[in-house]
C-alpha cells in the first residue's frame, strides 16, 4: 500500500538553546528554555500550543507528560520519543500525521539534555538491558567499542583509510568555525586528525563527538496556519523509519536507510544527487559513510571513494552538515538528533546562524540512533523544500 504524502504539513521556527561542555541545570531547564523560543518565534503563548513531543536522556523518571506540569502546558496530542539520534525524524513523522488529521494544530518537537561532568558515565552505564548484562560488566561501557568494530569492519571490508574519516571531520570544522553555538572552534586540518590520539582501535579523538549540554526545537503546523503568522517555513516532501533494520548482518555496515530510500525519494519528487544540503547524523565518521550509502547517492561500499571527489563544505559541491554536526557543535543527548532538522530549516529559509549555502531550496536530514549491543537500532530520514 503507497503511504499518503504529508501534503500541508510545514516545519518552522528553529531554535537552538546554546551548548555547554557542562551543566548544574537539570533536563527540563533546557527543554523549558527550547520551548519558550519557538513560542516567541511563532508568536504564540502557551495556552495556545496544543500538541508536544519530547526526546530527552537525562529526565531520569520524567517523561513528556511531566514536562506539561513542568511547563503549564495543556496539549491535545503528546508523543515522548526515546530513540536518541532519531528521535527528531520520528518525533516529526508523527506530529505531521498529527497536523494532517487535525489531532493537533501545531506540535512542538523539543529535545534537551543536560550533562554533569559524571552523568555521561552514569547514562551508558544503564543504557539499556544489553549494555547492562552484556557490554558495561566487561569494560567496554560506552558506544566507543561498539563503533570501533564497526569502523574496523568497514575499513577491512571496503578498503577505507583513516584519511577518508578524516575527510569528513575536518571539513565539518570548517563549518562550524562560522557557526556561534559549536563548542569546537579551533581549526583542524588532516595532519591534526591523524596525529590524534587513540581512544578505541581505529577510532581517534576527532571520531567521536564532545558530550555537552543544550536544546534544539521546531515547530510543525499546517501550511495555512504558518502562512496567516508570517512565518518562514518548509515543507515536509517525505519521511521514512526503519526499526532493528537487517538484523541477520554480523556486523552493522547499512542502517534502514537502505531498505526504504527508494520511497523516500519517489514521496519527495527527486533523486539524493539533486538536494542541495545533507544533514546526516554523525556521532562517528563511520556512520555518515553508511548514510550516504543508504540514502542512494553511492553504493554499499563506495562512500570513500564518493566521498574523496566532494567538497563536503558550506561552499562546496556536496555542503554536508552545515552547522559543523556534532563531531563539531558537541552531542547534546537527544538533541544530537534535531540538530541536522534545526540546520536544515534555516538554510532552506535563508536564516543560517553560520555560513549560508548560496541558493539551497532542498535538504535530506537523517538519523540514526539507539546503539544497543553491536549496532543503532533507529534509523530515519526527511527531505525538506523550501
Amino acid at each position: 500500500m503507497r503511504r499518503a504524502g504529508y501534503d500541508g504539513v510545514v516545519l518552522a521556527c528553529p531554535v537552538t538553546v546554546p551548548y555547554a561542555r557542562h551543566s548544574a541545570r537539570p533536563a527540563p531547564w533546557w527543554i523549558g528554555r527550547a520551548l519558550d523560543g519557538v513560542l516567541r518565534a511563532a508568536g504564540m503563548q502557551k495556552h495556545q500550543l496544543d500538541g508536544f513531543a519530547c526526546s530527552s536522556f537525562t529526565l531520569g523518571t520524567d517523561s513528556a507528560v511531566a514536562m506539561t506540569q513542568h511547563l503549564g502546558i495543556s496539549p491535545r496530542w503528546l508523543d515522548h520519543v526515546p530513540m536518541g539520534g532519531a528521535s527528531g525524524l520520528v518525533a516529526l513523522r508523527r506530529a505531521a500525521r498529527a497536523v494532517q488529521a487535525g489531532d493537533a494544530d501545531a506540535v512542538a518537537v523539543v529535545a534537551g539534555d543536560t550533562n554533569a561532568p559524571d552523568s555521561f558515565r552514569r547514562l551508558v552505564s544503564g543504557f539499556s538491558r544489553f549494555s547492562i548484562d552484556a557490554v558495561y560488566p566487561y569494560g567496554a561501557g560506552g558506544p566507543n567499542l561498539s563503533f570501533a568494530l564497526i569502523t574496523d569492519a568497514y575499513m577491512r571490508r571496503y578498503g577505507a583509510r583513516r584519511e577518508d574519516f578524516g575527510r569528513i571531520c575536518v571539513a565539518q570544522r570548517a563549518n562550524a568555525l562560522a557557526y556561534p553555538h559549536a563548542l569546537q572552534k579551533k581549526p583542524l586540518g588532516m595532519a591534526d586528525y591523524l596525529a590524534a590520539r587513540p581512544i578505541a582501535d581505529p577510532l581517534v579523538l576527532f571520531d567521536w563527538v564532545m558530550p555537552c549540554a543544550g536544546a534544539e526545537a521546531f515547530l510543525v503546523l499546517r501550511e495555512a496556519d504558518a502562512r496567516a503568522a508570517r512565518l518562514r517555513y518548509v515543507h515536509l516532501a517525505s519521511a521514512i523509519e526503519r526499526h532493528n533494520a537487517f538484523p541477520e548482518d554480523d556486523v552493522q555496515l547499512r542502517g534502514g536507510w537502505a531498505a526504504d530510500a527508494p520511497e523516500l525519494w519517489t514521496m519527495a519528487g527527486t533523486r539524493a544527487d539533486a538536494v542541495d544540503v545533507v544533514e546526516t547524523y554523525d556521532d562517528y565518521p563511520v556512520i555518515v559513510m553508511l548514510q550516504f550509502e543508504g540514502l542512494g547517492f553511492c553504493a554499499a561500499g563506495e562512500a570513500t571513494s564518493f566521498l574523496r571527489d566532494k567538497d563536503l563544505t558550506c561552499s562546496g559541491d556536496l555542503p554536508h552538515n552545515t552547522s559543523g554536526g556534532q563531531l563539531s557543535v558537541g552531542q547534546a543527548g537527544a538533541a544530537g538528533g534535531h540538530l541536522g532538522i534545526v540546520e536544515a530549516i534555516r538554510q532552506l529559509t535563508g536564516t543560517a546562524l553560520g555560513a549560508q549555502v548560496a541558493k539551497a531550496s532542498s535538504a535530506v536530514v537523517s538519523g540514526f540512533g539507539m546503539i544497543n549491543y553491536d549496532r543503532g537500532l533507529c534509523s530515519a530520514a526527511a527531505v525538506l523544500t523550501a
